[in-house]
């Protein structure tokens, strides 16, 4: 059995491949002109907040049509609207609050903080929403309840899903991340 001293121990730490840098330091960061970030902006459009507003109403209007017919019964229905309006108010208004902090040249620091006030504003009231169901439904039928807000808020993943797949028929190409 081989001991190890000191002098045969390595002094560097072991680093997988992948990890390491590959770029040099030599490399400088250069922004962008103004038209080459406008040509961009033309091939990475976004998704307008209120094509994902106008999904995630289509979305409860179709949980609540599959609800009222899987179960024939109009307070699985009713719970299932009002999860939908759950997840649609509170993203409405989040959405109107956000646009005046997102304006161009307003300070990136100010935009944060107020992203992140809207997104407390959304939560705060969804929970309120939640905690006052009963009150406004009498006795909501919380499965179909939950599983209105659900759906209704993963249609973001849809739209992003639909962005890119847009972005693909246009031709361009997908991002590529090393396996990761």
């Amino acid at each position: 059995m081989t001991k190890i001293t000191p002098k045969t121990a390595r002094n560097t730490p072991r680093q997988s491949p992948g990890w390491q840098d590959t770029g040099s330091a030599k490399e400088a960061f250069t922004p962008l002109t103004a038209e080459q970030a406008s040509q961009w902006r033309t091939r990475h459009p976004q998704l307008p907040v209120s094509r994902v507003l106008a999904m995630q109403v289509v979305t409860g209007a179709v949980v609540v049509v599959v609800a009222w017919l899987l179960s024939g019964r109009l307070e699985v229905a009713w719970s299932a609207a009002y999860g939908a309006l759950v997840g649609v108010i509170p993203a409405a208004l989040a959405a109107k609050g956000t646009a005046r902090w997102a304006t161009p040249g307003f300070p990136p620091g100010a935009a944060l903080a107020g992203f992140l006030l809207w997104e407390a504003v959304k939560v705060i009231l969804a929970v309120g929403m939640l905690m006052a169901a009963p009150k406004i439904l009498g006795a909501p039928h919380w499965p179909a309840l939950l599983i209105g807000l659900v759906l209704t808020i993963k249609v973001y993943w849809i739209g992003l899903l639909l962005l890119q797949s847009m972005r693909s028929r246009q031709g361009q190409a997908r991002v590529k991340t090393n396996g990761c």
